[in-house]
């Protein structure tokens, strides 16, 4: 039978090491660490040999609690999503909670962008995963969604998130290695809109209508996430309230 592809060994369904000789630096004190490094310098900073450096450790230290680098992503970013905070089921109206959660994984990819481009590239079955996992199944089963629905739910939500993310991610990433301020970026780009504002006449409209003095980014990129959540979350509670009369 042929190796299985790398997306199906994770570290969380490997055998679990026998406790003699473990070393006395803690998986905990390791994860901490590479996480530190990516979040200064993405994953193309991570090395197993720089972590040693910085922890002041031998690679056996290392190598004792995560077979490679790969290995540690999966501890990092199930480390991360920890941060993320999901309501109890009925402590708060189902909109309510659902809203805290899809702000709490936008924050939290904001404040380690690494994170993104690793999703998805494993099973996320960690026991933070797993805990974020069995909460927002409460919380949409108390709101009253059920079957599929309930995992179509949750991608929605999930995507939303993801996607705010990742968009301000990148543009605040550029930004800052072009280390100009935005409105010089808009006041570089308006002799090229006006060039060819004769065959975008709609877009042109628009533009003139809303113009882009004194435009601040974060507040747009937030408005725009909270306006969007609650567009969902406004189709959402519709298509129950179908669903019931049904």
């Amino acid at each position: 039978m042929p190796a299985q592809p790398d997306f199906f060994h994770s570290v969380w369904t490997r055998p679990p090491r026998a406790r003699g000789g473990q070393p006395s630096l803690s998986r905990e004190q390791i994860v901490r660490a590479a996480i530190e490094l990516l979040d200064a310098e993405g994953t193309a900073g991570l090395s197993m040999r720089r972590l040693g450096t910085r922890l002041d450790a031998g690679a056996t230290s290392l190598y004792w609690h995560v077979a490679n680098k790969e290995e540690l992503l999966e501890l990092a970013v199930d480390e991360v999503l920890g941060e993320i905070y999901v309501p109890e089921a009925g402590d708060a109206p189902w909109r309510v909670s659902v809203s805290t959660f899809a702000n709490g994984v936008r924050a939290t990819l904001l404040r380690h962008p690494w994170v993104i481009a690793l999703l998805g590239t494993k099973p996320t079955l960690g026991p933070n995963a797993m805990r974020l996992g069995d909460r927002l199944i409460a919380l949409l089963t108390d709101a009253g969604f059920t079957g599929w629905a309930m995992s179509h739910v949750s991608a929605l939500i999930h995507g939303h998130a993801i996607g705010s993310a990742t968009t301000q991610a990148a543009a605040t990433s550029a930004l800052r290695r072009a280390d100009r301020p935005v409105s010089e970026y808009f006041q570089d780009i308006e002799p090229y809109l006006e060039r060819v504002s004769a065959d975008h006449p709609h877009y042109d409209q628009w533009r003139r209508s809303n113009p882009m003095d004194g435009v601040q980014p974060l507040k747009i990129w937030d408005d725009g996430f909270a306006f969007g959540l609650d567009r969902i979350l406004d189709g959402l509670e519709h298509w129950l309230a179908t669903a019931k009369q049904a």
